[in-house]
């Protein structure tokens, strides 16, 4: 049977000054929640979160940094001795992922998100990226439905560097061409269906609102302000990518991420900044010269990398390439998802134009 479909959370709702309605707008959903905080934002966030989750009852327990099978666990460990009806997600997408997968393991409770940054589009969906204690992509945990909420406070996302902010671009950059691939392939989505119509309308509009408003919203995170132009980019970088990406499919950008997790080099840049380098490496396999220039610009006018040496890798060998190529074309993965066959040696020939 030939299904088509597409998913979201529950509720999304964004605006400056939520984290003060945290509680009022979580309680729908369960009294005893353990609140899953980025260790990243603690120090600053931890007095507002308290405040905020009233009346809930809470534990706290302060997120160590990757989402692994050893974070997972220690989560699972809290919301049982805590006896959690609800699990609240605070911060960057790894301690999201690891609130969405403790609250699975631990009888698939209700999941409130909290993003406080806008660097990915992992916060609206049902997936976790699992990885291992050396930072590698492990593997990509399925979950059986979206999160029930997902808050956004745009007064914490504008207070983070821009960095975040451009790198959210650079993942809901992908969401339009890998859906493309996706809808071409006529390849299955995350949960194996395949993209309705609304699901690439959606990917569509994530694209066009990040070529249109990115550059702008880049300069109001700089002033630490929530302007009209931010507004709309931080929706397309968690909402509009979220589901585009979930629905439409993942295919080469994300692949070719995955791969360039092997290599130490890049371990210090972000998640989108990687997938920017995916995106281009995809156009160039694909011999699409002309939209590679075009996205090439647009990164560099929205502060995303478009050489291997802005990611790290500043010495590009071959065997570092094969390496990257044989991760990224893993059988049965994601970059099954193209149109085309392709090859380790393919995605390495790309990389070196970008080196």
């Amino acid at each position: 049977m030939y299904i088509k479909g597409a998913r979201f959370p529950g509720r999304y709702i964004q605006a400056p000054g939520l984290i003060a309605r945290l509680g009022e707008e979580s309680k729908s959903l369960g009294t005893k929640a353990l609140v899953i905080l980025d260790g990243n934002v603690s120090s600053f966030l931890e007095p507002s979160v308290r405040d905020g989750v009233q009346p809930l009852e809470t534990t706290l327990l302060i997120h160590g940094g990757e989402c692994s099978e050893a974070e997972i666990g220690r989560g699972v460990e809290a919301g049982k001795a805590a006896g959690a009806d609800l699990v609240i997600g605070i911060g960057g997408g790894k301690a999201l992922d690891t609130a969405k997968a403790a609250a699975f393991r631990l009888g698939s409770l209700p999941t409130v998100i909290v993003p406080t940054i806008a660097a990915s589009d992992a916060p609206c969906s049902a997936l976790a990226v699992v990885y291992t204690e050396h930072h590698t992509v492990d593997y990509d945990y399925f979950l059986p439905r979206n999160p029930d909420l997902v808050l956004v406070d745009t007064e914490i996302v504008a207070r983070a560097p821009a960095r975040f902010l451009a790198a959210g671009i650079g993942d809901a950059l992908a969401t339009w061409y890998e859906a493309e691939s996706s809808r071409i392939a006529d390849a299955p989505n995350c949960w194996g269906t395949h993209g309705s119509p609304l699901a690439f309308e959606i990917a569509r509009f994530c694209r066009d609102t990040i070529v249109e408003h990115g550059a702008k919203a880049l300069e109001e995170c700089d002033a630490d302000t929530a302007g009209p132009a931010f507004e709309k980019v931080v929706e397309a970088n968690i909402l509009l990518s979220g589901a585009g990406f979930e629905s439409g499919g993942v295919a080469g950008a994300h692949a070719i991420h995955n791969g360039l997790c092997e290599l130490h080099d890049v371990h210090g840049y972000l998640h989108g900044e990687k997938v920017a380098i995916g995106v281009l490496g995809t156009l160039l396999i694909h011999g699409q010269h002309e939209e590679f220039a075009k996205v090439r610009d647009y990164c560099r006018s929205v502060r995303l990398p478009t050489t291997l040496a802005e990611i790290g890798i500043t010495e590009v060998t071959d065997e570092k390439l094969r390496k990257v190529g044989e991760r990224a074309c893993r059988p049965g993965d994601l970059m099954d998802n193209e149109p085309i066959r392709i090859s380790p040696d393919m995605v390495a020939e790309a990389l070196r134009q970008l080196a």
